[in-house]
């Protein structure tokens, strides 16, 4: 759609937003001061490098002309972006789950190795594509080890099942000896891949996906998958059964129950999807951070329901591994239908705000605040759709507005996540009632003796005071205080302009005596690190 048929629409959107900004504000509870007590004897976990996490699917652009591009300027002789490569090992990506999503429901893993020029053309009939299947297994592996991440697989239970995900893993595990191995070394890989962390699935109570089945179905068929998978590799692997796609799925809770039922023994985790969207009230979309906890709580309930049923001592933990801003409604880039089955087309390629910059990285800020129970977490996707990462086929990648809050948390949060004792003014959101200004969380590495402070500013139209008691922790000193905010919330990167907004100096941040005390924007995220 050209820029003149939304631009009308948009400043409606934004003139909606700020009167509704200017009403709500007097709804705050208590003046616009927070406070919080941090000390290292309280220990929620430690910080999870699997929580950063990212995601590449067969989905639009995000694999051609996303990692891979041959004959662009900067690619390698296996065709990777090497711009692209550069970008991920700065985001500070741990894992990256494969080849689903959706499209994992009806692939054949088999039809992506060997000699490119042998692989067959297939339909994808999750986006409505043409996939030529000149990304496949082994050729992400080769990507991983130069990205310097960990493949977290999933495998087809959808239109498969138990001896497709048997040969999956004896492919890419085995040394040799036998079939699949020895095909394996023949197409170039002579050493096995190791995979260790394996998606039982993807999505399998979303009625649009692909061999969608009942709990029941898909809890059995999980079960037996695990336990043949765990024949050939034993306890060397991580298993993720299916959770509920979302909170709103009118079978959520019962979904867990039913597929933990079945799968407890058998698996090490269960999976979550959330995503926000800004419906064109900013308050509520601030709130995402305060919803997915309302989320994950729901989920620890439903695990610990089973485990008590099941009289066991074993802990299944979260795996957070669809988690982001996804504007559903955004009719930028519709997905094809009818006799169109584009390759590699266009689809889902959000731009983000500064506001859902400030999101992501509150949802960050929850995530770890419950590392003792989620375990690992994929931010969706890694490039192009929905991504941090853009590029240009055979032009320019950048970074977008939510790269920075990932990045900087990934390479700064280290050690224990602490729990805090928090005291902040609350607001009135239209959809979720009354939230938190002020979302937090705080890592302390014992080694160093670093403390970094993380926190979101949710409110719209007022600055925060904070005032932190560090005073448990001695020796400490100011090392950097950034923020990322914007006097325009809904500011968003482009390709000629990635760089106006970025992470700057928070100017007034003060540490003396074991207090630290800071006044933080609106709409803003901030990072605090003291050592």
């Amino acid at each position: 759609m050209a820029p003149s048929d939304t631009q009308p629409a948009a400043t409606a959107a934004t003139a909606a937003t700020a009167s509704l900004t200017a009403s709500l504000t007097a709804s705050l509870t208590a003046s616009l001061t927070a406070s919080l007590t941090a000390s290292p004897a309280f220990v929620v976990g430690p910080v999870r490098r699997e929580t950063f996490g990212s995601f590449v699917e067969h989905l639009g652009r995000c694999v051609y002309t996303g990692i891979y591009e041959p004959g662009h300027a900067t690619a390698d002789e296996a065709g990777w972006r090497g711009d692209v490569l550069d970008l991920t090992r700065e985001l500070g990506v741990s894992t990256v789950r494969y080849p689903g999503g959706n499209f994992v429901s009806g692939y054949r893993w088999e039809d992506g190795i060997g000699p490119k020029n042998e692989r067959p053309v297939r339909l994808d009939l999750a986006w409505h594509s043409t996939e030529t299947n000149h990304v496949g297994l082994d050729d992400f592996m080769d990507w991983c080890r130069k990205a310097g991440v960990e493949p977290m697989m999933a495998v087809n239970l959808g239109t498969r099942g138990v001896q497709d995900a048997v040969d999956v893993l004896e492919y890419c595990n085995l040394a040799g000896g036998t079939a699949l191995s020895d095909l394996r070394r023949k197409n170039g890989s002579e050493e096995p891949h190791n995979v260790t962390f394996w998606c039982l699935g993807n999505e399998m109570d979303g009625p649009w996906q692909i061999g969608h089945k009942t709990a029941q179905e898909y809890g059995r068929l999980a079960s037996e998958t695990a336990r043949a998978m765990r024949m050939v590799a034993g306890d060397t692997l991580r298993l993720v059964a299916c959770g509920s796609s979302g909170p709103r799925m009118a079978t959520f809770g019962e979904w867990e129950r039913a597929v933990l039922t079945e799968t407890y023994d058998m698996v090490d985790y269960i999976s979550a999807h959330q995503y926000f969207e800004n419906s064109g009230v900013l308050e509520d979309h601030l709130a995402a951070g305060a919803v997915m906890d309302q989320f994950i709580g729901d989920i620890v309930a439903h695990i610990d329901h089973v485990k008590s049923v099941k009289k066991t001592s074993k802990d299944v933990h979260i795996s957070f591994d669809e988690w982001n801003v996804w504007h559903m409604g955004s009719p930028r880039t519709p997905i094809p239908s009818g006799t169109d089955w584009p390759e590699a087309p266009a689809l889902l390629e959000d731009l983000y705000t500064v506001a859902d910059a400030v999101v992501v990285g509150d949802l960050l800020i929850t995530l770890l605040r419950h590392t003792d129970r989620v375990h690992s977490a994929s931010l969706a996707q890694l490039v192009n759709v929905i991504a941090p990462i853009m590029t240009a086929p055979g032009g320019a990648a950048w970074k977008q507005t939510t790269f920075h809050p990932f990045a900087l948390t990934s390479a700064h949060a280290r050690g224990d996540v602490l729990q805090l004792a928090v005291e902040s003014p609350r607001y009135v959101t239209p959809e979720h009632g009354e939230v938190p200004a002020l979302s937090a969380v705080a890592t302390h590495d014992p080694e160093t003796g670093h403390v970094t402070l993380f926190a979101v500013n949710r409110s719209t139209a007022e600055p925060l005071r904070l005032d932190a008691d560090l005073s448990a922790f001695a020796g400490l000193g100011l090392l950097e205080a950034v923020t990322f905010t914007n006097e325009d919330p809904l500011w968003h990167a482009t390709e000629q302009d990635s760089t106006s907004v970025l992470p700057a100096p928070l100017d007034g941040a003060a540490y003396d005596g074991g207090r630290l005390t800071a006044e933080l924007p609106p709409v803003s995220w901030t990072m605090i690190r003291l050592g």
